[in-house]
């Protein structure tokens, strides 16, 4: 129920998700893109599904599936996983069978969609190794990315009607993923900077994310040193007696973004964390590794 999930308080109305429920399929949409018509966009929860134990109840990764249930066999984890898909799918109101799914490990690699990608990963094996972000201007593609913590990019050119979405954990943000994304939606598909409308999607926050001095290290030396504050904060202290920090990696993707010639205004910020509401949203951090995977979805109708 919504009224169950953890939210931080956020002063735009453009960072607030839109809780949605369907058939006991719970999942929240951006207000920033409900707003165009052409676009379909969610996130997943845990409810709704059909998978249980550490993956219950809507995983939709089959390798998390696999991995969580070695009770089973790999055709009823396989059922699982479909099933799963089939309901969301139904509940948002999108094809299953146009998923787009790829392999991702943390790189900056994005690939340019084909029509002929429609299903990799859904109904055929996943042919996209070691890519974190696609993009396409096909109608009826729906590009799903997965996470539990990484943060999610989904990035909308109303003017061309061209979409990317984007896996950015720690490493992808050092790297500058979401700034790629923007530059090669201009390369692509003529897309203006400052046209391009994000959605920055449920995922660990700042006050969660506690990293290692090396780590900190990397986003103090990439951003500028007005948003070190803001950024990178001291943490706890540990029982040994090391430092931690905590980054603030949502506000790292928002400017890369601002790098890249958008918009603040254009840019969606998430009132929902994964870690602080891993009974409800997959968390990696929360859950020690014993979880499934939630997906983004954005296509082009």
């Amino acid at each position: 129920m919504e009224e169950n999930y953890i939210r931080k308080k956020m002063s735009r109305d453009i960072d607030h998700l839109t809780y949605h429920c369907k058939g006991g399929v719970e999942w929240f949409s951006f207000p920033i893109l409900d707003r165009f018509p052409f676009l379909v966009n969610a996130f997943s929860t845990r409810s709704g599904g059909v998978s249980t134990g550490d993956a219950g109840a809507m995983n939709l990764s089959l390798a998390r599936e696999v991995a969580m249930n070695m009770n089973l066999t790999e055709a009823q984890c396989r059922a699982n996983f479909t099933e799963n898909h089939r309901r969301l799918a139904d509940a948002v109101g999108y094809p299953y069978e146009s998923l787009v799914f790829s392999n991702q490990t943390h790189t900056d690699n994005i690939r340019i969609l084909q029509d002929i990608d429609r299903g990799n990963g859904m109904t055929r094996p996943n042919e996209f190794n070691d890519v974190d972000g696609m993009m396409t201007d096909i109608t009826g593609q729906a590009l799903m990315t997965f996470y539990a913590d990484c943060v999610p990019l989904l990035i909308v050119d109303p003017v061309h009607r061209a979409i990317a979405s984007v896996h950015s954990g720690w490493r992808g943000t050092i790297k500058g993923i979401g700034t790629k994304a923007v530059s090669m939606m201009h390369a692509v598909y003529g897309s203006s900077p400052g046209d391009l409308v994000a959605a920055i999607g449920p995922s660990i926050c700042m006050d969660c994310f506690e990293v290692s001095k090396n780590v900190a290290d990397e986003f103090i030396d990439k951003y500028d040193s007005t948003l070190h504050e803001s950024l990178v904060r001291r943490g706890r202290l540990t029982e040994t007696g090391e430092q931690k920090y905590q980054v603030n990696l949502q506000l790292a993707c928002m400017e890369n973004f601002i790098m890249a010639g958008m918009k603040e205004d254009n840019i969606s910020l998430p009132d929902i964390c994964t870690s602080c509401n891993v009974d409800y949203i997959f968390s990696h951090r929360a859950s020690h590794g014993r979880r499934g995977n939630e997906g983004a979805v954005l296509m082009l109708r």
